[in-house]
């Protein structure tokens, strides 16, 4: 047993993963193999989107709802709106084909939170029960340090969410990327982003990306170890555990020849034997 182990730890018997269907290079089942290689003692279970599988009401009402989660200004704490029309009915056909991906819209990451975890059925709302569920949505916390929002890949809780959008968008680009750009600009010249993304390839993940599903491998057992721990993150960098801030510490930490610290390992390893 770990010299770290601590009593007040939840063991999960259940582990729900859920689809993200709009990405395209995201295998689902391959995750969930991965989770049960890892924990043999959990049952790992693959469904759909999250929505689609608990959600049975009113498309219009839930559309409100999530559109009311939207952060309409970067620069300032979230603040209740009505949403507009237009936007209720951009997230009704969303809801009616998730499939369809989204992009360019910003959520208040609590706010969805709080809606999707109202659809979990009481007998599966339990400690002993994992929900990662995979979403296009891009989510966001805002920080009162630099006064504005900042994309998140996961928000850990019941459920937790694994942003597939915010894998791209959320960890920084080399900075090669950044000065070019600024670069550029004060020349007065307008280069498109996929331009500059030529000149640091293989260096981050983009939409579609082959290397996606190994990366999200790290972030299913993130939402894993917050329900066993209350710890997500680790702070070794070559961990797949590393809370990464950068899309190279991403590579590394997800992709590295080592996919655990020794604490980690141990402690993965004291679970799958009890």
């Amino acid at each position: 047993m770990p010299s770290t182990y601590s009593s007040e730890w939840n063991i999960p018997t259940d582990v729900f993963v859920y689809n993200d269907p709009s990405a395209k290079t995201l295998v689902i089942e391959e995750i969930a193999s991965h989770i049960r290689g890892l924990f043999p003692g959990m049952r790992v279970e693959v469904r759909g989107d999250f929505v689609s599988h608990h959600y049975h009401g009113s498309t219009e009402e839930l559309a409100e709802r999530i559109a009311r989660t939207k952060v309409r200004n970067i620069s300032d704490p979230f603040e209740s709106f009505d949403p507009l029309l237009g936007e209720i009915r951009f997230e009704e056909r969303l809801l009616e084909r998730p499939e369809s991906g989204i992009s360019g819209v910003l959520y208040d990451a609590a706010r969805l939170h709080l809606v999707l975890r109202e659809m979990i059925p009481e007998e599966e709302l339990s400690l002993r029960a994992v929900h990662a569920a995979f979403t296009s949505r891009l989510f966001g916390t805002f920080d009162d340090a630099d006064r504005r929002y900042h994309a998140r890949v996961i928000l850990c809780g019941y459920p937790s969410i694994i942003s597939t959008s915010g894998i791209v968008e959320a960890p920084a680009k080399p900075r090669e990327y950044y000065l070019m750009r600024e670069k550029l600009r004060a020349l007065g010249e307008d280069v498109p982003a996929e331009v500059l993304k030529e000149q640091i390839q293989g260096r981050f993940l983009d939409y579609d990306d082959p290397r996606l599903t190994d990366v999200m491998k790290g972030y299913s057992l993130q939402a894993l170890f917050y329900a066993i721990t209350h710890e997500p993150f680790c702070e070794d960098p070559e961990c797949r555990l590393y809370n990464s801030h950068w899309q190279e510490e991403v590579l590394a930490s997800q992709l590295g020849d080592k996919e655990f610290c020794d604490e980690h390992a141990s402690l993965i390893r004291w679970i799958s034997d009890r």
